[in-house]
């Protein structure tokens, strides 16, 4: 059904907002809204009513929503909540939202708008999926990049580095210059990015392959790829090599001023770094991030948000919310959001355009992002973890972290944060598992 009725069936559509604008000035979401009213123009049956949210919160209310009665059609999730999502449970105990693979099926078109859906990049596809069923749509999507200095690099003689190893013996090569920084690299103590060196070395967090061919029960945080992590990240902290960092826009700033020649950050602020690079008169390159070179690269994982569909919706309005999530994807628009916030082009197709305009000949910054993702195996360790209270058990990992950096033994204080998350994650599956199940309490994302 498309414009049957007089009265157009609104589509309710909750999306993440950022408080920053995107590169064309504008809010952080107006290109979406721009596509929210194409597709109006072009389906008058349907009205899109976009709302945006604080990523932080979209959960939360969510949930509050269901319990009122009035919940969005389509909502966007953090990537951390995707076991949240799964989650959120009506009174009545039955999930909220349906995975959206079965309900497009095997169609090529809906109302008329072509299903892209499989031409989603794998990997990302991979970090929604459980047990081979998509959840949910990627339409925002980053991974870490590494930053450089490349005029540091060019003095102190050393190649771009690609593994962790190399990128020490850089940190030591541009700290000895006679106008060098006083340390070499920095990044925050955030969960995501021991996420990233957890996968790059081929690990996992939790059982059940992350999570993601059945609900994860245990979680391990003294692995030894996290120990490998921490212990290494440690050793460039006691040599001076590493500068510690209270958060991303700390980091920025330390490469922007060149207290420091790399940092790690998301590809979606790459852009960001170069150009700050040529305000202050010093060449910026990109580069995927570091890896252990004692085992095997594995690839990284992503990070984003998600469009959830709700569950028991009337057929007409299931169709066009379908609809709705196949345009926002396309490769017109997909290449337009990447162009306006810097995320990755979440398609093939999008990535293709892009390559055909000579977008990245232009960029080629925002070309190593894709690359990287490219070049990732796809194995759960990639697929990235799905588990609940997920938000609660990075922050685990941040504070064993803060720990060992200031002397903690790595072993013992990890294996203290693995009981930490251990209980966190007890706690969600017994919310919302029966005999009584219901939305878990604890709704952080970040």
């Amino acid at each position: 059904m498309d414009g049957q009725d007089d009265e157009p069936i609104d589509i309710h559509v909750w999306l993440a907002e950022h408080p920053f604008p995107n590169y064309y000035g504008e809010t952080f979401l107006e290109p979406m809204r721009r596509v929210a009213d194409a597709f109006t123009k072009a389906h008058p049956g349907y009205r899109v009513v976009l709302r945006g949210m604080d990523y932080r919160e979209i959960a939360e209310a969510v949930a509050d929503a269901v319990a009122q009665g009035e919940p969005p059609h389509l909502a966007e999730y953090y990537a951390t909540a995707a076991q949240l999502a799964m989650d959120t449970l009506t009174p009545e105990g039955r999930p909220y939202f349906t995975p959206i693979g079965p309900a497009i099926g095997d169609r090529a078109e809906i109302l008329g708008e072509p299903v892209v859906v499989d031409a989603v990049e794998p990997v990302a596809r991979d970090f929604f999926s459980h047990r081979g069923e998509l959840l949910c749509l990627p339409v925002t999507v980053t991974t870490t990049v590494l930053l450089c200095n490349k005029t540091m690099l060019d003095a102190a003689g050393v190649p771009v580095p690609r593994t962790w190893g190399e990128l020490e013996a850089a940190c030591e090569a541009v700290t000895a210059l006679d106008t060098g920084p006083a340390h070499g690299v920095t990044w925050p103590n955030h969960g995501w990015l021991f996420q990233q060196a957890v996968a790059l070395q081929g690990g996992v967090l939790t059982d059940h392959d992350n999570g993601h061919d059945g609900r994860a029960e245990t979680v391990d945080l003294a692995s030894a790829e996290v120990l490998a992590w921490a212990e290494w990240w440690r050793r460039l902290s006691d040599k001076g090599l590493y500068r510690r960092c209270e958060d991303w826009p700390d980091g920025f700033g330390a490469f922007a001023s060149q207290e420091v020649a790399f940092t790690l950050s998301s590809s979606k602020l790459t852009h960001d770094f170069v150009l700050a690079g040529e305000e202050a008169g010093f060449e910026v390159c990109a580069a995927a991030m570091p890896h252990n070179e004692a085992v095997p690269r594995a690839g990284n994982v992503i990070s984003g948000h998600g469009l959830w569909l709700a569950g028991g919706l009337d057929e007409a309005r299931r169709e066009g919310a379908l609809a709705f999530s196949q345009f926002l994807v396309n490769a017109r628009n997909a290449a337009e959001w990447h162009r306006a916030v810097g995320f990755l082009p979440v398609t093939r197709e999008a990535r293709d355009l892009l390559e055909g305009e000579g977008w990245f000949d232009r960029h080629p910054h925002q070309r190593v992002p894709g690359e990287a993702l490219a070049a990732s195996a796809r194995t759960p360790a990639t697929a990235g973890t799905l588990a609940g209270d997920f938000a609660g058990i990075q922050y685990a990992m941040t504070r064993a972290m803060d720990d060992v950096l200031d002397g903690a033994d790595p072993r013992e204080r990890f294996a203290r944060a693995t009981a930490e998350a251990q209980r966190l994650l007890d706690a969600h599956n017994a919310a919302c598992l029966p005999p009584d199940p219901r939305t878990p309490t604890r709704l952080e994302v970040y």
